[in-house]
């Protein structure tokens, strides 16, 4: 078995344009079969290690990876789940809540397929699937709302929820 481990530092983050700290995250999903569509989609959040509200699992995109890379590893790192990388929601800027700086925000869908029993930051974060209209109620983060409701409309003008999904 391999040794999990959180990569950290700012050191070889990405930084836009601007001087802004690249951000990436998703936005983990699961469908549950004949539900209607606020209780057939299910979203995973992760508790901050602040314990402040929830979150979806985000951190800094880093010069020696891709895009995707980024956005898997900060899913399991995070939330310690695994799955399907689906077409960005949208970037935003925002206010750190902890250092005097913005930072650029990029949310994608992970549509998940593995949920693993062991990650690295399992101790110091939790986890929990709940309802879409858990999830807004729950999130402090406007960014990140808005996220989740882009990513709420483009399921809801997908074929997938009128589907029955294979599992």
């Amino acid at each position: 078995m391999a040794i999990l481990v959180s990569r950290w530092g700012r050191q070889f983050q990405r930084y836009s344009k601007a001087g802004n700290r690249l951000v990436v995250g998703c936005i983990p999903y699961k469908f549950n079969p004949g539900e209607e569509l606020d209780k057939s989609v299910e979203v995973l959040v992760i508790s901050s290690p602040k314990g402040n509200g929830l979150l979806f699992p985000k951190g800094g995109w880093e010069i020696d990876e891709t895009i995707n890379e980024a956005v898997s590893r900060e899913a399991m790192e995070e939330a310690g789940v695994k799955g399907n990388i689906e077409k960005k929601l949208g970037k935003w800027r925002y206010k750190s809540r902890t250092y005097d700086a913005y930072y650029e925000g990029i949310m994608f869908p992970l549509n998940v397929t593995e949920e693993l029993g062991d990650w690295p930051e399992m101790h110091t974060r939790e986890r929990k699937w709940v309802t879409v209209s858990e999830a807004m109620e729950g999130c402090q983060r406007p960014w990140m709302k808005e996220a989740l409701e882009r990513l709420v409309e483009r399921l809801s003008n997908s074929t997938i929820i009128t589907a029955t999904p294979p599992f």
